[in-house]
């Protein structure tokens, strides 16, 4: 990973342009194509370095999520974990120490959808999945300043 991706992943997590064409507005900024932007993007994603470039939104302003969490026994937990990280609607998990020790979020177009994901996580993993609903809503900062020397 080089400077260019490193300015990919820290500077734009807030203030993504809101353009028609935000890879190349972003290219313009460093110095690099359209294209270029988009292939690194690429590449980091395939590197496991991005998992998703996009919008968040305020809960419950456009189609339905819920915070989700499983009590996974330790072995099956890298199985669980991969499976639930497959679904589109699912933009991370991550590992609490805890009974219930694997959280997730699922976002779909609706919250009739939003229970379609979580009954299928389910029945697939063959554990129950704990819906945590959004009863008051508080905002949090999801950017992480990733400093490196």
């Amino acid at each position: 990973m080089d400077k260019l991706d490193r300015h990919l992943l820290n500077d734009f997590q807030r203030d993504f342009p809101l353009v028609p064409h935000p890879y190349a507005a972003l290219g313009e900024q460093l110095g690099m194509s359209e294209a270029e932007v988009i292939g690194r993007l690429a590449h980091l994603s395939d590197q496991g370095s991005v998992s998703r470039v996009g919008a968040v939104f305020r809960p419950h302003t456009v189609g339905g999520s819920t915070l989700a969490a499983m009590a996974v026994p330790p072995a099956d937990l890298e199985r669980v974990a991969a499976l639930v990280s497959s679904y589109a609607e699912v933009n991370h998990n991550y590992q609490r120490e805890h009974r219930l020790n694997l959280w997730f979020v699922v976002t779909a177009p609706s919250p009739e959808a939003v229970g379609a994901v979580l009954a299928d996580i389910s029945a697939r993993a063959g554990l129950e999945v704990l819906d945590l609903p959004l009863l008051e809503h508080f905002h949090i900062d999801l950017g992480f300043d990733l400093k490196w020397s």
